[in-house]
């Protein structure tokens, strides 16, 4: 009995045996994409590419999903992997029921049955600030230092330099510790001074928050022990969870802690009291839920109820839908939920710039349309130790691709690290968003009720034009194409589907042609579909 329970906590809420290998035929002609968030850049997939969905979110959302621009839809509620062969693609390690079958001849089509099928629409959105403002996040300005002065300098340093105060994400430090979910005492001496001040100011304000407890916060670990409500550790004489007597140390980027264990209706009521105390507190708007990836939840570690660790994942997901200020990094299978998703961290390199456009769209096509593309200029804050480093054009460039997208994230300061040429082609961007918000938000409201992407790549839009591998350009709802610059030059090429368009400018082009255009460093190439 104790070996069929340990085989039970390996698999999860999956199928005890897993299905046998599965060949779902191609069409002739047919590509295949997916809900890879991370691996956006490599679709459609090459012959020979392969993945496990199985305890591997690759630090991104991700959905057990594939689709074909001749229709195909591939789902299941539980992981599997896959290989892309020449004319079919094979699925292996499936802990479920794997479904698939054709709907239409398009990518798109195959999108929105799967939407409708699988991942339907909530009718709810995040909060419309995260939309119709720019958001300001204090992660690489202040990284491992979050304190009460330089976050209030952060804020005033935005209206100074004469942008709109919108949400404000104080990130990791505010806290005590890790689980100690309460203000340090010493960098933020009146914290709910401040947070009135930052109201006052004219933002909403969230914070940083992870599932995971500090090993040395012994009097939380002894209040949750009680109940089991972590992860326990399996040992040999203690192969199951009934008789782990201790919790697992899950090793995560910063250092060794405890992690909450979702399955357990203790963990969820006591982390939903941590969040609420703050809201109560100190006027707290939102949350930024970090961690949850899969990883951090090993086979031998032991949850009070058997469940994998996707599932674990999905679990930390829900407690942003009690917010409508959110925003998530890591998720599985929350497509069509009031939930904000970020791109993982992105350095500042052109590289990563370039993979904005593929991974933005790669996440409308999975369904996680309320979305963002991490931070202007990049989110890794260990591109910014240098400070001689940083590259001025890719900072306006990033934020012009940002511009048009759901939602538009700062975090480096522009008016600290810009001239001044550069900071008012920023601004110009800024301006830019502003002309479009409307249209996002009519556009971010339509796909709350029917789980539509605000953008989309071409292909999802224009397809069976030879739009499959143009990944440097996207659609803004369905008429409306932006060829940002993603790279460190002047000019571009563009190409355009049928029609007739309209730049920016007013100058008309006929569609079905590759153009030439020069892109000076505050222009936004964008064209309007004629009717």
């Amino acid at each position: 009995m104790k070996t069929l329970f340990l085989l039970f906590a390996l698999l999860g809420s999956a199928s005890l045996f897993a299905q046998k290998n599965l060949e779902i035929a191609l069409l002739p002609g047919e590509k295949v994409w997916s809900g890879i968030i991370k691996d956006g850049q490599k679709m459609p997939y090459p012959t020979g590419y392969k993945y496990d969905f199985w305890a591997n979110n690759q630090d991104n959302q991700i959905q057990p999903l594939l689709m074909g621009n001749k229709g195909l839809w591939v789902w299941s509620e539980e992981p599997f992997a896959f290989e892309i062969q020449e004319n079919a693609i094979l699925i292996t390690n499936a802990k479920g029921e794997v479904k698939s079958g054709h709907a239409g001849s398009a990518l798109s089509e195959a999108r929105k049955y799967a939407s409708a099928n699988f991942f339907p629409p909530s009718g709810k959105m995040p909060d419309e600030l995260l939309f119709s403002k720019p958001q300001y996040n204090t992660w690489i300005e202040l990284t491992y230092n979050q304190n009460q002065e330089a976050v209030l300098k952060y804020a005033q340093g935005i209206i100074d330099s004469g942008f709109s105060p919108g949400v404000i994400m104080i990130d990791d430090t505010w806290q005590e510790d890790y689980g100690k979910w309460v203000f340090h005492p010493g960098r933020f001496p009146n914290p709910k001074v401040m947070m009135d001040k930052l109201h006052q100011m004219g933002f909403k304000v969230m914070l940083w928050v992870c599932p995971f407890v500090s090993a040395d916060q012994t009097m939380i670990l002894q209040k949750l022990m009680k109940d089991k409500a972590f992860l326990m550790q399996q040992k040999p004489d203690k192969p199951t969870w009934d008789k782990a007597t201790d919790p697992a140390m899950i090793n995560w980027w910063n250092g060794y802690s405890a992690l909450l264990d979702f399955t357990n209706p203790v963990a969820v009521k006591w982390f939903n009291e941590q969040l609420d105390r703050l809201v109560k507190d100190y006027g707290v708007d939102g949350f930024k839920l970090d961690a949850g990836d899969m990883n951090f939840y090993p086979a031998d570690a032991l949850p009070m109820i058997p469940s994998s660790p996707n599932r674990q994942c999905e679990l930390w997901a829900q407690f942003g839908l009690r917010f409508p200020l959110n925003e998530y990094r890591a998720c599985w299978k929350m497509a069509g939920q009031a939930l904000a998703q970020r791109l993982h961290d992105k350095y500042h390199s052109w590289e990563d710039v370039q993979k904005l456009i593929p991974h933005m769209c790669t996440e409308a096509l999975s369904g996680y349309t309320f979305s963002c593309p991490d931070m202007i200029g990049g989110g890794n804050w260990t591109s910014f130790i240098d400070l001689k480093s940083y590259d001025q054009d890719m900072v306006v460039r990033s934020a012009q691709i940002h511009a048009l997208m759901p939602m538009m994230q700062f975090s480096v300061a522009p008016w600290r690290i810009l001239d001044a040429e550069h900071l008012e082609a920023i601004k110009k961007a800024v301006k830019i968003r502003e002309k479009y918000t409307p249209l996002i938000l009519q556009l971010a409201h339509n796909s709350a009720k029917t789980g539509d992407p605000i953008i989309s790549s071409m292909e999802y839009t224009f397809p069976n034009q030879g739009f499959e591998k143009v990944i440097d350009q996207f659609i803004l709802g369905s008429n409306i194409l932006i060829a940002p610059m993603d790279k460190k030059q002047s000019s571009r090429e563009v190409m355009l589907p049928k029609g007739k368009w309209t730049d920016e400018t007013g100058k008309t082009f006929k569609g079905g042609k590759t153009y030439t255009l020069e892109v000076p460093l505050d222009r936004i190439p964008v064209f309007t579909l004629g009717k």
